[in-house]
């Protein structure tokens, strides 16, 4: 599995993170954002989610055949691979000499944001960043239907979800089921919601937002910075 790995230059311990990129793996809007995301003081390592499927190194390109091929290997994965390759980068973290112990937290897009929102029911992740995660309300993840919904009273992280009011895969129907999952199990967590639809920190496409990605960005990294102080 190729993990995509940037952290801080100057030599110390610092925070990791398990990164997740949206259907189109790693190209150059992920990797800025794990660039910027280190930029902060983070170990980032970004896994390439479809790595099963597709060649090592492949970057779907965001257009009309890139969706649907983004979608289909999202389809044909185990979330059983998934587990596992979330477990093998956390373990990755916890082994890596310049991660500080016991300090690590997922953060995600789309269906990153999922995987993220996922991966903090693994004992290591202290906190979420759950970026218009789709398919926690219905379990769409990949084969069959994911129980992370039913899961929910299992999270000891804190999570921090971030929707668009315009994000037509995540409805506000969706949002609330997740939401009152979260209050029902007694997870910390918060939600911040902003008008923009879905993707809206991708900075190659219609979509994009610049002013709520960065008011979104100043909430995550308050968010990181508390909890993994």
């Amino acid at each position: 599995m190729r993990v995509y790995v940037a952290a801080p230059e100057p030599a110390g311990q610092y925070p990791g993170i398990l990164f997740y990129s949206d259907i189109y793996q790693l190209g150059g809007p992920i990797t800025r954002l794990a660039d910027r995301l280190a930029g902060y003081g983070y170990v980032v390592a970004a896994p390439e989610i479809f790595h099963r499927l597709e060649p090592i190194g492949t970057v779907i390109e965001p257009d009309a055949i890139g969706k649907l091929r983004g979608n289909d290997d999202a389809r044909r994965s185990e979330i059983a691979h998934y587990d596992a390759d979330a477990q093998a980068v956390l373990e990755w973290l916890q082994a890596e000499e310049t991660v500080l112990p016991g300090q690590i937290a997922a953060f995600g897009f789309c269906i990153g944001g999922h995987l993220a929102f996922r991966a903090a029911l693994q004992d290591s992740v202290k906190a979420a960043v759950c970026c218009y995660p789709t398919g926690i309300h219905n379990g769409k993840l990949g084969r069959g239907v994911a129980d992370t919904i039913e899961r929910v009273s299992k999270l000891n992280a804190e999570i921090l979800t971030i929707f668009g009011t315009l994000d037509p895969h995540v409805p506000s129907e969706s949002r609330q089921q997740i939401l009152q999952a979260l209050d029902e199990a007694k997870v910390v967590h918060k939600t911040l919601l902003y008008e923009a639809n879905h993707t809206f920190m991708r900075d190659d496409g219609y979509r994009y937002d610049p002013v709520a990605t960065d008011a979104a960005w100043g909430e995550s990294m308050s968010f990181l910075s508390r909890v993994l102080a």
